[in-house]
């Protein structure tokens, strides 16, 4: 009867202890704008282009690195919908994040000072329907 004992008070201290880990960790927040998701400090928004109604993507500079967000519009906020964000330095290979989001993809970041980026981003609806918009070679320099 002893070990019974023993063996159901491990057991109910195990199982709280797990509870209480669960309860106690929880998930990352979503960062609150563009510019904190790319990690706030000294980035800066430099361009940006509305998809039709659906999201605008944010092309952020820090004087070194840059940092593409697709933000989606609030009426489309909260439920999960393709989203994505993508960057290039010119000479080198197309980055990206694409995803079922409720809020934005991205940050997608590349050290780019003194050469051309190309950036731009998709976004769709509930239904699944989307629209997609990418630069030609810009903010050079």
């Amino acid at each position: 009867m002893r070990r019974f004992k023993q063996a159901a008070i491990f057991t109910v201290a195990t199982a709280v202890a797990l509870a209480s880990s669960v309860v106690m960790s929880s998930p990352a927040m979503a960062a609150s704008s563009p510019t904190a998701a790319c990690g706030g400090g000294s980035y800066r928004v430099i361009d940006s282009h509305a998809i039709s109604g659906l999201a605008t993507i944010y092309l952020l500079y820090n004087g070194s690195t840059n940092c593409v967000v697709t933000w989606k519009s609030s009426k489309y906020q909260g439920g999960y919908t393709l989203t994505g964000a993508t960057l290039q330095r010119k000479g080198g290979s197309k980055v990206g994040d694409t995803g079922s989001y409720k809020i934005y993809a991205g940050p997608v970041k590349v050290n780019a000072a003194g050469t051309c980026v190309s950036w731009g981003g998709h976004a769709s609806n509930s239904a699944g329907v989307g629209e997609g918009w990418q630069s030609s070679w810009t903010h050079c320099g």
